[in-house]
């Protein structure tokens, strides 16, 4: 799956191992770089269902949104790249059909 970043502050903290381990932590940085490796080994977004992490959509203020785990409580979210969505035809999110995200951070919503 291609992966792309929010901003350019983003992309540089994520593709630098010493300013992930910086920022998260030794633990946080290993797991953050294996989710990162996960996505883009994944023909489409479907793939990460059977991976550890729970890929899962995200609902309320963060609609729209998708998240996988990296270390309790923080997740790395991200949203597809496509504008719009690609959808099926009950109106969800068509998983099969991502093959591009959007990196937005990671975080604690809850």
């Amino acid at each position: 799956m291609k992966i792309s970043f929010s901003t350019p502050r983003l992309r540089k903290l994520f593709t630098s191992e010493r300013r992930l381990v910086r920022a998260y932590g030794a633990v946080g940085a290993c797991k953050i770089q294996l989710r990162l490796a996960q996505l883009d080994a994944a023909g489409s977004l479907a793939d990460m269902k059977h991976l550890p992490g729970r890929c899962h959509e995200l609902t309320g203020d963060h609609d729209g949104h998708l998240a996988v785990d990296v270390e309790h409580p923080c997740r790395l979210t991200f949203i597809p790249a496509d504008d719009p969505p690609p959808t099926k035809p009950d109106g969800g999110l068509d998983w099969n059909s991502v093959e591009a995200i959007t990196v937005i951070g990671v975080e604690d919503y809850h």
